[in-house]
């Protein structure tokens, strides 16, 4: 097969990492790489030996597939024009700002015959897709993401800045409709939500406890998941999986009334999963493990949130 032509829109902190990534994939050519200041795009380029472009419509017939990683407003416009032209897209999280224009590129995707993915990167994680097959009817989940204040991250809410990586993926392991949302945040250093705790009840009588913060001393992106007989927590940094399972006998000895299994997967490279997932899926045309619909699901999640979301003033 030939090599699948790749490029990248918007080389700013993360975008960079994406061209480094499709770079390091055998079966991919990065192309070129974009970004609206010219330095930043040849700072970016150069080690790489690609071109860089000031404006995405260069790419336009040159290419197969990108990665959107613009400014969360400018997602939409970038990715019309690409799938338009027949071009697979994996874009940032959150995919677009309504749910029009995430049902808009939905449309276009299948319409062209595109592969639309959506960078939820904690689906990645090895400790998350180890979760996956010790998982059955979870019925409480409770997680934490907080991390230390940072200005290039304030273009939007804590919600769709930070919470938005487990509500998505709290709605990938609970097989069940959104019942109802809560939420209580507080402005702190910026003019939008900057710390939040959000309490969602699914249709199945699972219910999830989410706090976002980017205003805290420390980073931590911590999950417990509770189902009968077993409780999972996650560290998502340290990337630990520790399953504790009860006795069969709730009345065992106390010493013996809890097993306790921790898994430990060291070194992880979760964005190049994500891009060689995306190129995979193109190659073999099948669904990427984060699709259009999955991360149009999280948006929707989000904004109901952020719609009962109750100001702490």
């Amino acid at each position: 097969m030939a090599l699948l032509r790749c490029a990248v829109i918007g080389v700013g902190y993360l975008g960079k990492f994406h061209a480094q990534k499709y770079a390091k994939i055998p079966e991919c050519e990065l192309v070129a790489v974009v970004d609206n200041r010219q330095e930043q795009a040849d700072a970016v380029a150069g080690p790489l030996n690609c071109a860089a472009f000031t404006h995405f419509r260069a790419l336009l017939g040159k290419v197969d597939a990108v990665s959107i990683a613009v400014p969360t407003q400018g997602h939409y416009d970038v990715c019309v024009e690409f799938l338009r032209a027949g071009v697979h897209v994996l874009v940032e999280k959150p995919m677009t700002t309504t749910l029009k224009q995430a049902d808009e590129l939905i449309r276009l995707a299948k319409e062209n015959h595109c592969v639309l993915a959506v960078g939820h990167l904690e689906r990645f994680n090895p400790a998350a897709l180890a979760l996956e097959p010790l998982l059955s009817d979870p019925r409480f989940i409770d997680s934490s993401r907080l991390a230390p204040f940072k200005p290039r991250a304030t273009d939007v809410s804590v919600l769709l800045d930070l919470m938005i990586h487990d509500v998505d993926l709290i709605l990938s392991l609970v097989d069940s409709d959104l019942e109802s949302v809560d939420c209580s945040g507080a402005r702190v250093l910026t003019s939008d939500i900057d710390i939040a705790n959000a309490r969602i009840r699914f249709a199945n009588g699972c219910v999830a406890n989410v706090t976002a913060s980017r205003v805290s001393a420390k980073s931590e992106r911590k999950m417990r998941v509770f189902q009968k007989q077993a409780c999972h927590s996650l560290d998502f940094q340290a990337r630990t999986l520790t399953t504790y399972r009860g006795a069969p006998d709730a009345l065992a000895d106390a010493e013996l009334a809890i097993d306790r299994q921790e898994q430990s997967f060291g070194e992880a490279d979760p964005l190049f999963a994500e891009i060689a997932d995306f190129v995979d899926s193109i190659r073999h045309k099948r669904p990427p493990k984060v699709s259009g619909e999955a991360g149009r699901r999280a948006l929707e999640a989000v904004q109901r949130i952020t719609e009962a979301t109750r100001l702490i003033s």
